[in-house]
């Protein structure tokens, strides 16, 4: 199934890795809002933990048809997920993500924390105040 996929850290426009994996690989590139998880912080990336009364923002990212397949792989190599592995950081997820735009729903590829990984962010990991990465507490930024 060819779905759309919901990025809201490195892989968004003018981060790292949206260079590196989307640039030219896209039809469209838009806003929106995945409800019903928050944002916690990582080691330099962030992850999206399913909660109820959460929103994280990010976009939804189009890929080009011929791109599809190909960036589908590399997507889930990057986020280091493999179908059913226990050891996953990430699983990727069919969600409803709303277009920020009008607030239409739209099903999408979301790369969300792993069971593992959740369970340690909700004890003690660090929400990413307003579910926006960009937005975070950035120090570093003159």
């Amino acid at each position: 199934m060819t779905l759309p996929f919901f990025v809201y850290g490195t892989l968004r426009p003018g981060e790292v890795n949206h260079d590196l994996f989307l640039r030219g690989r896209t039809l469209a590139e838009e806003p929106g809002r995945l409800p019903g998880a928050v944002l916690y912080d990582g080691p330099g990336y962030p992850y999206a933990v399913e909660e109820p009364g959460g929103v994280v923002s990010g976009e939804l990212i189009t890929a080009r048809e011929e791109e599809y397949t190909a960036l589908l792989a590399e997507l889930d190599r990057l986020e280091d997920y493999a179908p059913g592995d226990p050891r996953n950081l990430y699983e990727r997820v069919e969600r409803e993500v709303l277009r920020t735009a009008d607030g239409t729903a739209v099903r999408a590829w979301v790369y969300v924390a792993a069971p593992a990984v959740a369970a340690r962010l909700r004890g003690r990991g660090k929400p990413v105040e307003g579910g926006d990465w960009r937005g975070r507490g950035r120090a570093d930024i003159p």
